[in-house]
């Protein structure tokens, strides 16, 4: 599975800003896929998932200001992100869960800053 991110950016506080990612590949054994973020100094952390079933989960700190959506038929997931905060500013990664025959497998995108400026 490769996975293509785009759409960060620089953008002001409060701005709004869109993340695409593009899978290809062995995307049949694609479970979930999700958006993960990491700022300087600090451990790399999920921001919201969404499941081939369309389940979502959003972390606490994102929820209410943040959409993830999935487009099945061009392999793509979107997250939509509001109101954004200067801690928002991190390198958002692009992840996708596999499962073949069993076995799991998680693959990411090569990831995209998003810098918000307060």
């Amino acid at each position: 599975v490769q996975l293509v991110e785009s759409g960060g950016g620089l953008v002001q506080a409060g701005g709004s800003l869109r993340l695409s990612c593009a899978a290809s590949g062995s995307i049949f054994s694609i479970n979930a896929m999700g958006w993960y973020r990491q700022a300087p100094g600090k451990q790399r952390e999920l921001v919201a998932v969404v499941t081939s079933g369309g389940s979502t989960t959003y972390a606490d700190s994102v929820k209410g200001r943040s959409t993830i959506s999935r487009d099945n038929a061009k392999n793509t997931v979107y997250l939509q992100m509001r109101s954004l905060k200067a801690e928002d500013t991190a390198v958002y990664y692009c992840n996708a869960l596999t499962k073949i025959a069993g076995i799991s497998a998680d693959y990411w995108g090569q990831g995209t800053q998003v810098t918000v400026s307060s």
